[in-house]
């Protein structure tokens, strides 16, 4: 039982963190809910590896996750060749 919430736990916390990420950037993008779930993950797990080698594990958190999804969320969009600025004004 304890498997089961973990991951649900993980999918709750990747959606939100993508979530986030996809918010800080300006401009649209096409992604769907797995695909923010994934950024989201894929954000905490390079924020917890980052905290853990620069702050011996103490600090970043959820900030740092979040700007982490932000960088992911830009290499897609980079990736797809999309908009690269916020789209203001055209």
């Amino acid at each position: 039982m304890s498997l089961i919430v973990y991951l649900i736990a993980l999918v709750l916390t990747g959606l939100i963190v993508g979530a986030l990420g996809r918010l800080a950037l300006p401009g649209r993008d096409p992604m769907t809910v797995p695909e923010t779930i994934l950024i989201g993950i894929a954000g905490s797990t390079v924020a917890g590896l980052v905290s853990l080698a620069l702050f011996d594990g103490r600090g970043g958190g959820i900030l740092l996750s979040v700007v982490f999804a932000m960088l992911f969320v830009w290499l897609a969009r980079r990736a797809r060749g999309g908009q690269h600025s916020a789209g203001y004004g055209r």
